[in-house]
């Protein structure tokens, strides 16, 4: 019999669904929050109740029998760091989900939601991979200085479903290869995995690495320093500049790829630099990582949005192929990595991490 898994991924306006028998794809549906919905919760959290409510309810108009499932997977939210694996969602995990160790984000429900509708017909419910997982060696946290060390938040459900992927493709175990994987959304990461684990990573959400969409990251600390004191900008402001305002948005205005390139074709020589100047800065993240493993990298992997540009792709490959080659796996199947992880662990093939 095939294992039915229904999957939660709650955005910030968004929950996405899914429902999966085994690896296949059933159906999925992404149910939209407006602003004036939202507006009456004070905290993040406030709003499970009324997501967990829009779920049942979409599955109820499906006549799907939430009995059926043998499992409820919801998206991991901002934990304490953690190894890469899959948790049960148990007490002391929905607790730091509830509280927010790491900060208030919608990801944070995923958890909550999927133990809740777990519990209630009698199933497990497990997060996978979460933003938060660390696998850095000790001398990768430092940055210089002792106060600002350096972390790791990042992409790894898709990086490790992108690795993954790779190694069985090539009839190898995930374990057995060093990968460097690109993960090329809004928020671009840079990650190292040396036999399974990943043990370095420029991750944009600190500020580390090369720039992306909508993030400066790298800055030279000298010039970011003159920048909040120099006394026009609110810190509200500055992290705006870094977070949200920076990166393609500060340069060119907009975060998507594909007007940028329309921008290229129709001759801007602009914005031309901006995406060589992203790719730049990109394959010397790329040629760092490397090092960790002293040049024996097998694969180096790129996935994300900007992953189906073949400019893209093809400038990265001139670039660092003479690391190791370049294969490209556009977009991102985040959904379908949570189920994976999930399945692994039902099926014997790995063992379920406690929190």
């Amino acid at each position: 019999m095939a294992i039915k898994s229904l999957i939660i991924n709650p955005g910030s306006t968004s929950t996405k669904l899914a429902v999966f028998e085994d690896e296949t794809l059933v159906f999925d549906e992404t149910l939209r929050h407006s602003t004036q919905e939202l507006a009456g919760f004070e905290h993040i959290f406030d709003q499970k109740d009324f997501r967990k409510k829009m779920i049942l309810d979409f599955l109820s108009e499906k006549k799907v029998d939430i009995h059926s499932f043998d499992v409820v997977v919801g998206r991991g939210g901002l934990l304490k760091p953690i190894p890469g694996g899959t948790y049960a969602v148990t007490d002391a995990l929905l607790a730091d989900l509830k509280i927010g160790v790491q900060g208030e984000h919608a990801s944070n429900l995923g958890g909550a939601i999927a133990r809740e509708i777990g519990d209630e017909i009698g199933v497990p419910s497990y997060i996978v991979d979460p933003v938060v997982v660390d696998e850095l060696t000790d001398i990768a946290r430092l940055s210089g200085v002792p106060e600002c060390p350096r972390v790791s938040i990042f992409h790894p459900l898709n990086q490790k479903a992108v690795a993954r992927r790779y190694a069985k493709e090539q009839g190898k175990k995930y374990e057995d290869l060093n990968l460097i994987v690109c993960h090329l959304g809004g928020g671009v990461s840079c990650g190292i995995h040396d036999h399974g684990r990943i043990v370095d990573v420029y991750g944009a959400f600190n500020g580390d690495g090369c720039f992306s969409p909508e993030r400066a990251n790298g800055l030279p600390p000298l010039s970011l320093i003159k920048l909040c004191f120099c006394g026009k900008y609110s810190q509200q402001e500055v992290t705006k500049k870094i977070i949200g305002g920076g990166g393609f948005n500060a340069y060119l205005g907009t975060n998507d790829a594909r007007e940028i390139f329309q921008r290229i074709e129709n001759g801007d020589d602009y914005a031309k630099t901006v995406m060589d100047a992203f790719i730049y800065q990109l394959c010397k993240n790329i040629a760092a990582n490397a090092s960790v493993v002293r040049g024996r990298v097998d694969q180096i992997l790129v996935t994300g949005g900007i992953a189906y540009q073949p400019k893209v792709i093809e400038a990265i490959r001139d670039r660092v192929d003479w690391i190791a080659p370049v294969t490209a796996y556009p977009g991102e199947e985040e959904m379908l990595a949570l189920a994976q992880g999930a399945l692994r662990v039902m099926r014997g093939e790995e063992k379920v991490q406690e929190y």
